[in-house]
């Protein structure tokens, strides 16, 4: 499993920047801070070649004619000289920005050497994290991101002549535009779309109770006073669907494994709420990891909507919980009841398949416990859960000032819960506290900030980068590109096995290795090219 961030960026000394460039920036200042001692030279770029963004799992692929251009994420993003001149920024031929002639003169993309990737995607910078094999591993290379782009923004206000950007983990920003926070799991082919569509749909209706952000403001624009419980819910629109910015699907269908196909599906979640806590992450990667496990086990409740998409609305807008939405049988529900009828389930399941041991009775307990202190007192489950700590924040402000929901200060809090600095991010503020349940230190943040997790082919990708910087000229999530002076051709190693490369099966090579060329010589041999994932 891993995340996605799309984070919010903002310079509050130009507000018409261009997006875009104040973007890129953040990629160009972690490079550079990277190339100033952080570990590795930086600048690797994103390897294309097995990008399949119009593949749709119910068995169809759209045409590129057809296609909306922000669903051509197999194209790389370009910024050329012009544009950053248009837009007020610095040319390439700063020291602030890489050379990457692929880009347009300015990179755009970079694979870390933690195994994440660091873009532009949509106009926003995006962290997607490396993959790993537990929620509680999901957590921790989900938080590096947040460190990642810390670093890059105080490199940008320590720069002279560029405007200090600001960068918020949310998902609006209240002008009709959202951006996303999406999961990705490895699933079995083997297992009926289908299957998946009716097994989720109730789970991804409700699971926002226990994992949403909260949003001051009703309705894409925020125009209609009040607090809701999700800032993604009022942005879907259907049930079903390949999209992933535009008619938004509670299930999405992109079919595009980066793994081996005949063998794998990425489930990919673009209904999240992005987070702050870390139990909420926590349980949101946990519990849909033991939904998922319930659907390719034929064992998931039998559930059905009458309405998914008001539902999911409709629970999000009333963080007293009671709001009930109709099921097809004709009873009515909340969402806690929802939750309550998947974790029962689960438990039963788990306990079938002796699989109710540690880290998974670990989620069971937490979502047992927070289910029972959501349906006693909401406000009891504040340092768990972000949408109710926020709510805690504003209503103390609203009690203090008499302030309506509509009035701009509760906003600006609701902004500021999500800025990534310590030093401002309400968020931080309260954890700093002890305010908010944590599951790492601050330490061990860092660390995974540089360090790839073991147990994945993310190892291989990362360790490469790592250690040989120079010669690796391309990555992706199942690849990674050697260039070497003693080869003819560019040296593309598979890793399409996302549970090979771990540091148990590569760690050796990378420890008896001097040189690139030894290390592809010892993989490779003089004239095989064998997949490491193999």
């Amino acid at each position: 499993m891993g995340t996605e961030t799309e984070y919010g960026i903002h310079a509050p000394s130009d507000p018409l920047a261009n997006s875009t460039v104040l973007s890129s920036q953040i990629i160009n200042a972690y490079a550079s801070t990277v190339r100033g001692g952080m570990g590795n030279l930086a600048g690797t770029k994103w390897d294309y070649t097995d990008e399949e963004p119009l593949h749709d799992a119910r068995g169809w692929s759209v045409s590129r004619e057809n296609a909306d251009p922000s669903q051509l994420t197999d194209l790389p993003p370009v910024l050329d000289a012009e544009q950053i001149a248009l837009a007020g920024g610095r040319p390439p031929s700063s020291e602030f920005y890489s050379e990457d002639p692929g880009s347009g003169g300015v990179l755009m993309n970079m694979v870390l050497s933690n195994g994440a990737r660091l873009y532009v995607d949509h106009a926003h910078p995006e962290y997607s994290s490396p993959e790993v094999t537990s929620p509680r591993d999901g957590v921790l290379w989900d938080k590096a991101g947040d460190v990642v782009v810390l670093h890059a923004l105080r490199r940008i206000a320590r720069m002279p002549g560029f405007a200090p950007v600001n960068v918020y983990k949310n998902n609006t920003d209240n002008k009709s535009v959202s951006y996303g926070a999406h999961e990705n799991y490895l699933m079995p082919r083997s297992v009926p779309f289908g299957n998946i569509v009716t097994g989720l749909i109730p789970f991804f209706v409700s699971r926002q109770v226990i994992c949403g952000s909260g949003r001051v403001g009703l309705g894409a624009m925020g125009k209609h006073g009040g607090y809701q419980i999700s800032q993604r819910a009022d942005f879907f629109e259907a049930e079903v669907g390949l999209e992933t910015t535009i008619r938004r699907p509670i299930v999405n269908t992109r079919d595009e494994p980066h793994a081996v196909a005949e063998k794998y599906r990425r489930l990919h979640v673009i209904i999240g709420d992005a987070n702050l806590s870390e139990i909420s992450t926590y349980l949101r990667l946990g519990t849909t990891a033991l939904v998922l496990s319930m659907i390719e086990h034929g064992e998931a409740p039998r559930i059905e909507l009458q309405e998914p998409v008001q539902s999911l609305q409709a629970i999000s807008h009333d963080p007293s919980l009671q709001q009930k939405v109709a099921l097809k049988d004709g009873s009515m529900v909340t969402g806690l009841d929802l939750q309550e009828m998947y974790l029962e389930a689960a438990r039963e399941h788990c306990r079938q398949h002796g699989q109710d041991h540690g880290q998974t009775a670990d989620v069971l307990r937490r979502w047992g416990a927070l289910l029972d202190t959501l349906r006693r007192e909401p406000m009891d489950a504040a340092a768990q859960v972000d949408w109710v700590a926020k709510l805690k924040l504003l209503q103390a402000y609203r009690d203090r000032d008499s302030l309506e929901w509509s009035d701009a200060r509760l906003g600006l809090i609701d902004l500021q819960y999500a800025d990534v600095r310590p030093e401002k991010g309400l968020y931080h503020r309260l954890a700093a506290r002890g305010k908010m349940e944590r599951l790492f230190t601050d330490e061990q943040i860092a660390a995974a900030v540089t360090e790839p997790p073991h147990d994945t082919r993310a190892y291989f990708r990362g360790k490469c980068i790592e250690r040989f910087p120079a010669e690796v000229v391309g990555a992706s999530w199942d690849s990674v590109i050697f260039d070497l002076p003693s080869r003819r051709k560019l040296q593309r190693i598979p890793t399409r096995e996302p549970l090979r490369g771990t540091r148990e099966l590569t760690g050796p090579l990378f420890d008896q290795a001097a040189s690139a060329e030894e290390f592809i010589s010892a993989l490779l041999g003089p004239e095989s090219v064998p997949d490491v994932a193999r």
